[in-house]
């Protein structure tokens, strides 16, 4: 019987780890891969403390600083997916695609989100190759560029205003009738002369060659495909949470997210805490999920000790 379990090995798993050990809490970390989303960036530069390191520099690291702290108090389970966790006798049970099991007194799910795919034709093909599901860690190398941003809800315009700061114009797109985002936030947008917005849209086609160079877009109504130059095209239509193994035990809002009290970090269950993309928080970025991942352990430490 482990005093905790954690479940992921991003920014949120690994800084409970870290704290875990510090603290001499017997516990056991899941993962499938260490970084979580950012594994894939090519430069993240709003990790604090750090001005540039790749993504998978940066999941080496979260690595090394759990390993370096590990000892005897905190093992490693990795690769491995977590299936299914559970209320248990003394506790809960987590299951892995092993068939391993592991009984412990709490849980921390530090699980993450999936990005939605773009359905695109080339989207795929150039991922990572000016297409890209992160503004906050891959923007700032698109200074000076005219560039897309795919999805008109909040995210997607507030993606759209960061990349006013430094790109040549944004022009946004929407495939349904109206932009879900505030009205103010998009009143706001539509006033600067450097973006354009549309709805009913839909994006058809990435195309480039070693790099993206361009879009094929379709208007709804018409039926009309239209191309359109760009430097890099920006996807913000939304997450998909990776809480399918505790469906049947913490609540979910109607996105499927872990539902959390801010103060603490707790679920809706006694004995679970959440931080990171997964949960309902309004912000979620790698700082953020690494602080509300501390202050889930210093709110673990109470419960269990």
């Amino acid at each position: 019987m482990y005093d905790l379990t954690i479940v992921g090995g991003g920014p949120a798993g690994t800084s409970v780890a870290v704290y875990a050990a510090r603290k001499r809490l017997k516990s056991i970390l899941i993962t499938e891969e260490w970084g979580g989303q950012s594994n894939v960036s090519e430069d993240v530069q709003n990790w604090i403390g750090t001005p540039h390191i790749s993504g998978a520099e940066l999941g080496k690291a979260f690595e090394a600083h759990v390993r370096e702290y590990a000892d005897d108090v905190v093992g490693i389970v990795s690769p491995a997916k977590v299936t299914k966790v559970e209320k248990a006798e003394g506790g809960f049970r987590t299951t892995t695609d092993k068939g391993e099991v592991y009984d412990s007194k709490a849980v921390f799910l530090g699980v993450g989100s999936s990005r939605r795919k773009l359905p695109a034709k080339g989207a795929d093909q150039f991922e990572h190759k000016g297409l890209t599901y992160c503004a906050s860690c891959d923007g700032p190398l698109f200074s000076g560029r005219d560039v897309v941003v795919v999805g008109g809800g909040n995210a997607g315009f507030e993606t759209a205003a960061q990349l006013l700061a430094y790109t040549n114009s944004v022009t946004l797109f929407e495939f349904n009738e109206k932009f879900l985002a505030d009205e103010v936030t998009v009143e706001k947008l539509q006033k600067n002369e450097k973006f354009k917005a549309f709805t009913n849209t839909e994006v058809t086609e990435v195309l480039g060659d070693a790099f993206v160079t361009s879009i094929k877009y379709k208007n709804q109504a018409t039926g009309e495909e239209t191309g359109m130059a760009t430097g890099g095209v920006f996807v913000e239509i939304g997450l998909i949470p990776n809480t399918g193994m505790v469906k049947d035990l913490v609540e979910l809002n109607e996105r499927n997210q872990i539902v959390v009290d801010p103060y603490t970090q707790r679920t809706n269950v006694d004995g679970v805490w959440a931080a990171g993309d997964a949960t309902d928080g309004r912000y979620h970025q790698n700082n953020i999920a690494s602080g509300d991942a501390v202050k889930a352990i210093e709110d673990m430490y109470g419960f269990l000790r």
